[in-house]
């Protein structure tokens, strides 16, 4: 069982800290793979004792007169002891202390994991989240080419269609109406204080009139007049009357009454009827010097201006544009619930259109490169360091038994063949010494 098991990240005193950071945990995986290790130790281990007993029996056929062999096999049995210890120490020290004793430089592993992190975080930085290597890369890749074959395919499109109706979906159920028409509302408003209105209405109604746009609405009106007038001759007459002063007749009010309703609608119908009618010259006149003066006129301009803020202030004027967004929320949501919709189909089709461009298009195939290398160099080169220490905060909170537990777990398998390999070549280079020795020596 892990010792530590039950202790927090960084409690453990091997140079662990606490940082708030997931802890490095060991296991059941790991704990598998740990009984692989001890398999390979025990094989390493037991090659160190068989080469030991070797070396046993071989000094002791030697003193015994077995034969010059004895000294071959006691030279090569003495060096692989001499290697696999070698090696047992070497391995070992990465973990923790040979046989419990404080060696320097041992148990690199527990002792160094700040410092290794440290130099991770830094080797990292250096080596992969440079400008040249970022560019490089990405340039290697070709983005906007496989961006735009992959786009250019029907089921990618409805797919990525889906994708962003999905988003735009659930981003507009997120946002709180309130907020949004307050943010609409404040923002039209200071849009239409700041803006001053009069010179754009002066020019528009002054090309309005140049072109003779505002004849249909003469003519409306003209004719609006017309069939009031003659659908209410009896409130025209009592008007006429009832304004007549006391001590004349009624049969004079009556008459005066019905020639001026005569008179009014004679001039309306004329006007309503001929073009060039001398009131409708008189429109146009006016409408060409109130155009000016829009443009012009500092007392009308700051009319226009005060009319404006009194009209955006009111408070219907206020929940007509935040009821706006209402609107268009609801429009906007089913629009992208509805796989037909023309939102969709649109968005579908521009995708497609998109694709085909990049697939074709090397220019604007350079143009997305170019705009994605950008966008990537600037995030490594302006967050190098958050993520550089995130490694190495996040290694400084491992526990130190843990990681040294762990990556034994994960490496140690082929550490014990250094072991195993440090024994073998240790043999052999004991006997080839020996034998050159014994052959130089006569």
């Amino acid at each position: 069982m892990n010792r530590t098991a039950g202790k927090e990240p960084g409690e453990n005193g091997g140079g662990g800290r606490r940082t708030g950071l997931p802890s490095f945990a060991y296991t059941e995986a790991d704990a598998e793979k740990q009984r692989g290790v001890r398999r390979m130790k025990l094989f390493a281990t037991g090659l160190l004792v068989f080469v030991a007993a070797v070396f046993a029996l071989a000094t002791w056929a030697k003193n015994a007169g077995a034969g010059p062999w004895a000294g071959y096999v006691a030279a090569a049995a003495e060096a692989g002891m001499v290697g696999a210890l070698a090696d047992w120490f070497a391995v070992t020290a990465l973990f923790r202390h040979p046989l419990g004793v404080p060696i320097p430089h041992t148990a690199i592993i527990p002792n160094k994991k700040d410092q290794l992190g440290a130099s991770l975080g830094s080797f990292v930085g250096e080596n992969f989240l440079s400008e040249d290597v970022v560019r490089a890369r990405l340039r290697s890749v070709g983005i906007g080419s496989r961006l735009g074959d992959w786009l250019s395919e029907p089921d990618h499109a409805d797919r990525v269609t889906s994708e962003l109706s999905t988003a735009l979906r659930g981003a507009l159920t997120v946002l709180r109406d309130s907020d949004v028409q307050a943010v609409v509302g404040e923002a039209i408003t200071r849009r239409a204080n700041s803006a001053e209105i009069a010179p754009t209405v002066g020019k528009t109604l002054e090309k309005v009139v140049g072109d003779g746009a505002h004849r249909r609405a003469v003519d409306l009106i003209a004719a609006r007049a017309h069939d009031w007038l003659v659908a209410h001759e009896d409130l025209v007459m009592d008007t006429v009357e009832g304004g007549a002063p006391g001590w004349t007749p009624r049969f004079v009010d009556r008459k005066v009454g019905d020639r001026v309703y005569r008179e009014l609608l004679r001039y309306v119908t004329e006007m309503r009827d001929a073009p060039e009618h001398p009131a409708r010259g008189a429109i146009d006149r006016f409408l060409r010097d109130f155009a000016s003066d829009l443009q012009s006129d500092t007392e009308t301009r700051a009319r226009v201006e005060r009319l404006k803020s009194d009209l955006v202030s009111r408070a219907e004027v206020q929940d007509v544009i935040a009821s706006a967004w209402s609107s268009v929320r609801t429009m906007i949501i089913s629009a992208a619930e509805d796989d037909r919709s023309e939102l969709r189909l649109r968005a579908r089709a521009s995708l497609l259109s998109l694709g085909a461009r990049l697939a074709t298009d090397e220019r604007l195939q350079s143009k997305v490169d170019g705009w994605v290398e950008d966008a990537a160099v600037y995030v490594v080169t302006t967050y190098r360091g958050e993520i550089t220490s995130l490694i190495s905060e996040t290694v400084a909170s491992w526990d130190a038994e843990h990681t040294s537990r762990k990556i034994e777990a994960h490496i140690g398998r082929d550490l014990q063949f250094i072991r195993i390999n440090g024994t073998v070549v240790g043999a052999l280079a004991g006997l080839l010494i020996y034998t050159v020795a014994h052959g130089l020596g006569g």
